[in-house]
């Protein structure tokens, strides 16, 4: 239903859904898959990841997909304060109308805090 109304070129998912299956799907629908790579058990493949980031590091140049993957945490950080600090999680109110409103009021609040944080 997504791909009807949106076009999105890119999927953002952290590393509890890096599995092939879902890696080749994105691929199916025509999408970038920028998942975290999840190590689980395997020392190799951790110990592989922490030579590439120090690698990365050394060379002063992050891989793409490691810039748009940035992006997604960006957001999260923000629909998490929303959520713990600015009302989001408790909503208690009935209604289409009347959940927009109080989560507005909320990113209203958020967007005032960051502007006094940023003048500071």
């Amino acid at each position: 239903m997504s791909q009807a109304r949106v076009v999105n070129l890119y999927d953002l998912m952290d590393s509890a859904y890096d599995v092939p299956q879902i890696h080749d799907l994105s691929r199916q629908l025509g999408h970038v898959p920028l998942i975290d790579v999840n190590p689980r058990r395997n020392q190799a493949l951790k110990a592989e990841i922490a030579a590439e980031n120090q690698r990365c590091q050394l060379v002063g140049h992050p891989p793409a997909e490691a810039i748009r993957y940035h992006e997604r945490s960006t957001v999260e950080r923000v629909n998490a304060r929303l959520k713990d600090e600015f009302g989001g999680r408790m909503v208690r109110v009935r209604g289409h109308a009347k959940v927009m409103c109080h989560l507005m009021f909320g990113i209203l609040a958020l967007t005032a805090n960051q502007l006094v944080t940023l003048v500071t």
